[in-house]
């Protein structure tokens, strides 16, 4: 599958900003540099949320994983183009399938461990899956049979360590696995992932991105930092967006290095496997580095020596945090603004050298009369437009929507042309719903002010609020409900709802909790304030006005 037109795929193979690697491609050149390095290592307590004990592999072990996976998959009955939904933690075990599903030519489609029947039903749906792949064992429950009946009855079901990837020696290739990988053809330009996001509209929507789109995003994420072949990186995100994807699988092997995984968060393990592992490079939340930064004598107890380059976002970073990791421990932390579409805006040590400025502004990537270290900033557009009236911002202190255009954006959402016709402008501009202004010396730098979307960010997960709205509206003792972000210093956001009560009726937050729960949304969507209101603050065209629902708040 490939979305990108002929005539984008032909600029930017000319330019030489896309090329034919495969995310398998880049694998077998590592394997072939390094066959016995360390390539793999699991969350040290694996075992407290799986059945089994953490696992670590070299290239050439990991090889005869990714191999014998493919194959399983193949015997299956996956084949090239084929999408599959996949629902795994952070364990070996999801790398090596994203490894086996290049192999094979298919499309992967990460969820999070967090989405229940409620959200799968609705991807099934849309994406009409070869296969859903899951555990039987998170936590105690059988993931795999609780999130099935959201798939059709035609819709393959496999469990890992059950129907596909036991720990079995690899068995020789039979003779149709091996003609087919023959004669299969992949280009760089083919889709390889499809994630999910709120987007600046309504329900999740699926982004299927290139190899090509996730090599623009390494090339970034790589020019933040300098990186040698061999590093160990430590990854703290689920992975199925832009935090893990663009920012370590793809960036692993570029550099030949180990990938180290985390799962759940834990600040203890956090830093214990940061010591370990010896780690040179990770991502980690605003305020997971605000709450270390504050806690006294905590960097004399950890040796951080090897720990070079740190990378932050999803909400603005503190200038006193950024300011101490330097002065503490000289760890410089890099700000980064990116997205599933494709937004790469990073302010690195080498472009913006203050810390307080690096905390709070991004240089004016693809915007003429700068020059940036940045490899992105020469490849990408950027352009600030007033949300309401389409004017081009260029002078300081105006806020307006952030729009992009470039190798790393992708060509829209799957099967929603209703959306694209509006996330994309008349000049073929991604508008990105975020906010900025154009500030500093020179006006050589953008600041993020807020969002014209009503999108809640919740722990760097994006949240719809009119899906939740449009839920609440079928709770019996609710006339009317909409819910809206509110403040909170460790996730950033948080989810409050305010409802409009049926006359005689009374509502608890746990009513408005266990009815979207018995919908089977997502934890992370479920609202954790309740504020009961005679009527909603609506516009002369009667839609809500959130900002003075945040007010209420």
């Amino acid at each position: 599958m490939q979305t990108s037109n002929a005539e984008k795929i032909s600029t930017f193979h000319k330019e030489g900003w896309w090329e034919d690697q495969t995310l398998y491609s880049m694998f077998a050149t590592a394997l072939a540099s390094a066959p016995g390095r360390c390539a793999l290592a699991d969350p040290p307590d694996r075992s407290s949320f799986s059945q089994e004990a953490p696992k670590r592999y070299t290239y050439a072990e990991l090889a005869d994983k990714t191999e014998q996976l493919a194959e399983e998959l193949y015997t299956a009955g996956v084949r090239r183009d084929d999408i599959l939904v996949i629902q795994l933690p952070n364990t070996v075990e999801i790398v090596i399938l994203y490894l086996a599903i290049s192999r094979i030519g298919a499309i992967a489609s990460p969820v999070p461990m967090q989405y229940g029947l409620h959200e799968l039903t609705h991807i099934a749906a849309t994406l009409k899956p070869k296969a859903f792949i899951s555990t039987n064992w998170f936590k105690g429950q059988n993931s795999t049979e609780a999130h099935k009946s959201a798939f059709d009855a035609d819709t393959l079901i496999l469990s890992i360590g059950q129907d596909i990837g036991a720990d079995e020696s690899t068995a020789v290739k039979s003779d149709d696995f091996a003609a087919y990988l023959a004669g299969l053809e992949q280009s760089g330009d083919d889709i390889f992932t499809i994630c999910w996001t709120s987007g600046t509209t309504g329900r999740p929507k699926g982004v299927p991105r290139s190899y090509n789109h996730w090599r623009n995003s390494m090339v970034s994420c790589e020019d933040s930092v300098s990186l040698t072949e061999g590093d160990v990186l430590l990854n703290p995100f689920p992975f199925v967006n832009m935090a893990s994807i663009g920012g370590f699988l793809f960036v692993w092997l570029n550099i030949k290095g180990t990938l180290v995984l985390h799962h759940p968060f834990d600040p203890t393990i956090f830093l214990q496997q940061l010591q370990t592992e010896s780690v040179v490079y990770t991502i980690a939340p605003p305020a997971v580095l605000s709450h270390l930064n504050s806690m006294p004598g905590i960097f004399d107890k950890v040796d951080l020596s090897k720990l070079k380059f740190i990378l932050s976002g999803s909400a603005p970073l503190a200038p006193d945090m950024v300011r101490g990791f330097k002065e503490k421990v000289g760890i410089d932390v890099i700000n980064v603004f990116g997205s599933n579409e494709g937004c790469t805006l990073a302010s690195c040590s080498k472009d913006v050298p203050d810390p307080e400025t690096r905390a709070t502004c991004f240089p004016r990537y693809g915007v003429s009369g700068f020059d940036w270290h940045n490899r992105m900033a020469h490849r990408m557009r950027s352009v600030l437009r007033d949300p309401d009236t389409n004017e081009e911002i260029t002078e300081p202190g105006i806020k307006g929507e952030l729009r992009i255009a470039g190798p790393a954006v992708f060509d829209g959402y799957y099967n929603s042309p209703e959306d694209n016709a509006l996330v994309f402008d008349e000049h073929g501009y991604f508008r990105t719903g975020d906010l900025f202004e154009i500030t500093g010396d020179g006006n050589a730098f953008y600041k993020f002010v807020g969002r014209c979307k009503d999108l809640i960010v919740r722990g760097g997960m994006n949240i719809s609020p009119e899906e939740l709205d449009i839920l609440l509206d079928g709770h019996p003792d609710i006339l009317e409900a909409a819910v809206v972000g509110y403040p909170d210093t460790l996730m950033g956001e948080k989810v409050a709802a305010v409802v409009v009560p049926m006359e005689g009726k009374s509502l608890e937050l746990d009513d408005i909790t266990d009815f979207l729960r018995a919908k089977d949304v997502a934890v992370f969507k479920l609202p954790e304030k309740l504020i009961s209101v005679d009527k909603l603050p609506r516009n002369p065209l009667n839609k809500v006005v959130r900002s003075e629902l945040k007010d209420l708040i």
